[in-house]
């Protein structure tokens, strides 16, 4: 379809037309980063439509509307452009293959949501991965035919892209239900080459199509986001605030919404007498209307950034207290989460003490003890060799040395043992120094600056 051509707008298509699923707004809590990322889009949207005093007008209709279609979409005026978040850690690598692209990186699926909607919206790949070998010859044959359409000209594909093109058409049929490919695609007599048709329309697709690549991993998020994508934002607004407390308050608004979270108008208020005889079709409004709770507007991030400037403090991360004994240090070392922190304090507690009571007056306690320590030495040995290429260490050795731990068979354990208990043993092990859940380092000098730390902060 010709993008200029008469006939339904984007957004008119993007509120009319019915998702398959939703899963997303279920499954969003899960993807920090992908809140991150539309957190990051939201910034430049609102960047852009200050004026020229840093302002924002008081009719803006600019909004980002989480979680339909794709993971969210940017929608300004009769436009829409969607956006898939794809996050790969970094022994992932880059993209080198046109199929990974298409599967992993979700290319066919926004070609699938983008055919749906009338080849109207733009779309965009926002995701980790750098791009190599075909991948990169994909990326050359989007630039060629983006600048074709945006200089009114016939999208003609070059010989050197008709490669690229072909495979994205065999990849997008691969990783698409059949019933969800366009009609042509259906008329295909020989799926394993293309149609001219179906070149035509993965050529336009490809036209509408930005790969946002090498965005900040979800490890960084924290560390360099706010200054990123808050800073000038502040720059526009003409205020020399810390960029954190903005970064915070629309980093929690745009999560709220993508848990599809946010304002109901009538709350659970029933309908009633919604479909009498005479009752229309609901129009573009009435639908968005109805998906407000998950939809950010400019007028939205423009209270979350005057709020947070006004009221910085309500936007810090909470400080917690760093916890001083020896298997807690390790563990945080290794980017172990609190919870795990804690249990293994109290398995390690329940541990010494079930060998405080069995090596009272029960000589052969000690042998018992010293071959269960071995075991459970060549358990945290093995488990560290298999998860040596996690992208954070200390949580995937913690979750393989539970699971191998309660792979040991009863019988082997001593008497009245389970697997939380020999979990305790690995833990007692850490505290002695003798596991790591990181590279090693000086654990005394580092309880000696947290000591230090938490004295002064009191």
């Amino acid at each position: 379809m010709d993008a200029n051509a008469t006939g339904p707008t984007a957004v008119e298509l993007f509120w009319t037309v019915p998702q398959p699923d939703d899963a997303g707004a279920q499954t969003a809590d899960l993807f920090d980063w992908q809140a991150a990322m539309a957190t990051a889009d939201s910034l430049s949207l609102y960047e852009t439509a200050l004026d020229s005093e840093g302002r924002l007008a008081a009719d803006n209709a600019c909004r980002i509307v989480c979680e339909r279609h794709e993971d969210w979409a940017v929608v300004v005026d009769d436009d829409v452009e969607l956006v898939s978040a794809k996050h790969r850690d970094a022994p992932y690598g880059a993209y080198t293959t046109i199929n990974q692209l298409a599967d992993d990186g979700g290319i066919a699926h926004l070609f699938n949501r983008w055919h749906t909607l009338g080849e109207r919206p733009t779309c965009r790949l926002v995701t980790t991965p750098g791009l190599a070998g075909a991948a990169q010859e994909l990326a050359a044959t989007i630039q060629s035919l983006r600048t074709l359409r945006m200089s009114g000209l016939a999208l003609a594909v070059a010989a050197e892209h008709q490669k690229p093109v072909k495979d994205l058409c065999r990849c997008i049929r691969q990783h698409t239900k059949p019933e969800r490919l366009p009609a042509l695609w259906s008329e295909n007599s020989n799926p394993k080459e293309a149609t001219e048709e179906e070149q035509a329309q993965v050529a336009r697709f490809l036209s509408m199509l930005v790969i946002d690549h090498t965005r900040l991993p979800r490890g960084f998020v924290a560390y360099a986001a706010a200054n990123m994508y808050a800073k000038s934002v502040l720059e526009r607004v003409r205020v020399d605030v810390a960029p954190d407390p903005v970064w915070q308050a629309v980093h929690d608004l745009m999560r709220v919404r993508m848990r599809a979270a946010g304002p109901m108008p009538r709350g659970k208020l029933p309908a009633v007498l919604a479909y009498k005889p005479g009752t229309p079709l609901p129009s573009t409004a009435d639908l968005e209307r109805a998906d407000v709770s998950r939809i950010v507007s400019m007028t939205d991030i423009d209270i979350a950034i005057r709020t947070a400037i006004a009221n910085p403090r309500g936007f810090q991360p909470l400080v917690a207290q760093p916890r001083l004994s020896r298997l807690a240090v390790k563990m945080a070392a290794g980017h172990c989460g609190d919870n795990s922190i804690e249990r293994a304090e109290e398995l390690q507690r329940e541990y010494r003490d079930y060998w405080r009571h069995r090596l009272d007056g029960d000589p052969a306690a000690r042998a018992e003890q010293a071959k269960l320590r071995r075991r459970l030495h060549r358990v945290s040995d093995e488990a560290t060799v298999a998860t040596s290429n996690a992208t954070v260490q200390g949580q995937a050795l913690w979750q393989e040395v539970q699971r191998r731990v309660d792979a040991l068979p009863e019988e082997t354990l001593p008497v009245g043992m389970d697997g939380d208990l020999a979990l305790g043993g690995i833990c007692d092990l850490t505290s002695q120094c003798k596991v790591w859940f990181s590279e090693r380092f000086d654990v005394d000098a580092e309880i000696t600056r947290l000591r230090a730390q938490r004295e002064e902060a009191s």
